[in-house]
């Protein structure tokens, strides 16, 4: 397998990991495996390090990708179950957590998995093909309201009613299967004058995914448990593609940071605020110019570093 992309803001995730070389990481989004195999590449032999991938196909393309490299632990699951899968290689701690979130490279660039919105594919959209809901069913399935809600609420597209009323309009003839049929869908509900900014079908596509694959509701308890999981001066790296999944980062780092919320004129603290560590990013860091120029994946990046103490 050939990797056309390289990894999204690579140098600043993997120097916000101030990896240890004979510390055990987590690359919780494994994809094509280009963050890991920065990470190897620090690590001794002694180091180690898991990687996560709900897509087994991914999971094999990686292991291609790592083959000269001995010290990696390949687990076909979701990130969300990290607190599970640690139990289960009974690894207590680590040191550092890399989250690259939303749809890899490697799954964009294999079109038959219907995540693009470019050619004409299948509607599936699972990033595990184990699961039985695909991006077909919400689109034939779904009640007008609950589509425009997910299109809306997922992919900030103002248009969302008049896509979701065409949609329903639509498969009352036929069944919507490709992606082409539901790209020309998007384009007809959208007037031509709001179609500059980017592909029309671009944001309605990012919603789909997302409901196929329950990507926003679990995030912050897993954000949480993955700083629980972090030794102390661990760190978590999370990288984010849109509003809603780095809000969610922002505000589990908020609270994994603890603030005290007493009244001013008491002495002491009784309110047991409990701190876990510290927002090393104030403000999220984002691409360069010149990564933008070379990755347009990375112009809606935005990372953020934790460290536990």
């Amino acid at each position: 397998m050939e990797f056309k992309h390289e990894p999204v803001m690579l140098e600043n995730s993997i120097n916000g990991l101030n990896i240890k070389e004979n510390g055990t990481y987590v690359d919780g989004t494994l994809g094509g495996a280009g963050h890991s195999k920065e990470i190897l590449k620090r690590l001794s032999n002694k180091g180690k390090l898991i990687g996560i991938d709900r897509d087994e196909e991914a999971i094999n393309a990686a292991k291609e990708n790592l083959s000269q490299f001995p010290n990696v632990i390949y687990i076909h699951d979701n990130h969300d179950n990290i607190k599970s899968i640690l139990e289960n290689l009974k690894i207590e701690k680590v040191d550092g957590i890399l989250l690259d979130l939303g749809v890899s490279s490697y799954q964009l660039d294999e079109r038959n998995r219907g995540f693009s919105y470019l050619g004409e594919n299948e509607l599936d959209m699972r990033m595990d093909k184990s699961q039985s809901l695909t991006a077909k069913d919400v689109i034939n399935n779904y009640k007008e309201e609950d589509l425009a809600n997910i299109i809306y609420e997922y992919g900030e597209e103002r248009f969302s009613k008049r896509i979701a009323k065409n949609i329903c309009e639509y498969r009352k003839e036929k069944q919507i299967d490709t992606t082409k049929e539901l790209v020309e869908i998007i384009e007809s509900s959208i007037p031509k004058k709001f179609q500059n900014d980017g592909h029309p079908a671009k944001r309605t596509f990012q919603a789909i995914r997302i409901e196929v694959n329950n990507e926003i509701k679990p995030l912050k308890k897993t954000v949480k448990d993955c700083i629980e999981l972090l030794n102390p001066g661990g760190r978590l790296v999370i990288i984010t593609f849109h509003s809603l999944e780095d809000r969610a980062v922002k505000n589990a780092y908020i609270e994994a940071k603890g603030k005290c919320t007493c009244p001013k004129d008491l002495p002491y603290c009784v309110c047991g605020a409990k701190s876990l560590g510290e927002i090393i990013t104030k403000k999220p860091i984002v691409a360069t110019k010149e990564e933008i120029e070379r990755n347009s994946r990375s112009k809606s990046a935005k990372l953020r570093i934790f460290e536990r103490k």
